[in-house]
């Protein structure tokens, strides 16, 4: 087993004194930090890796942090003005998960770059910290790399706030398996008549 074998294991029992004293802590120097800043390396190496990270350059990672719980209605004084089965304020539960409005966030903060994918590295009681995996898509190491230069096609542009990334295909209910045949129909029509080849195969 390589090192982020183990790295990874670690990271499966949280509970662990190793584990919880290092969350602990980062989290403390989390919490001193902007809502969205840039880290100088992954705090999570081997997941980043897992998820496309390359230690090159044209790869960025930036952390983000998401307030937790339900997302309250935006009306004024709480009017919601119709039925009574809408006019819940408080306890409304979002469409979309809390790592998809990190992805966002740190996409709208820098435009110039692609998001890539996204991981969980804390959570205290008030807020979920994630690192999202950027790319530049105008970097040459990027342009002239067969495996990634696919995401500098500009359909791609604002992948994250349109639910293509893994996080937004999760949300949507976009996945493999018997148990995705009719969510969404259009996307499962698609996926089911469309040949798709591995580039290297």
């Amino acid at each position: 087993m390589g090192a982020y074998k183990y790295v990874g294991e670690l990271y499966k029992k949280k509970q662990s004194d190793v584990l919880r004293f290092l969350l602990r802590v980062r989290c403390w120097e989390y919490r001193q930090l902007n809502v969205i800043h840039r880290a100088s390396r992954p705090s999570r190496p081997d997941k980043a890796r897992r998820l496309g990270y390359k230690a090159k350059q044209g790869y960025v990672v930036y952390r983000v942090r998401v307030r937790r719980g339900n997302r309250k209605k935006h009306v004024p004084k709480g009017a919601t003005y119709g039925k009574p089965v809408r006019q819940g304020v408080n306890h409304l539960k979002p469409q979309r998960g809390l790592r998809s409005v990190a992805e966002e966030r740190v996409g709208r903060r820098c435009g110039n770059l692609r998001v890539l994918n996204s991981y969980w590295v804390n959570q205290d009681g008030v807020y979920k910290y994630y690192e999202v995996i950027l790319v530049d898509p105008n970097h040459k190491a990027i342009r002239r790399d067969p495996r990634i230069n696919w995401i500098v096609n500009p359909v791609h542009t604002r992948r994250e706030a349109r639910g293509l990334t893994s996080v937004g295909k999760q949300n949507r209910g976009i996945g493999k398996g018997h148990r995705y045949n009719h969510t969404p129909k259009t996307a499962t029509w698609k996926k089911h008549n469309t040949l798709s080849l591995r580039r290297y195969r």
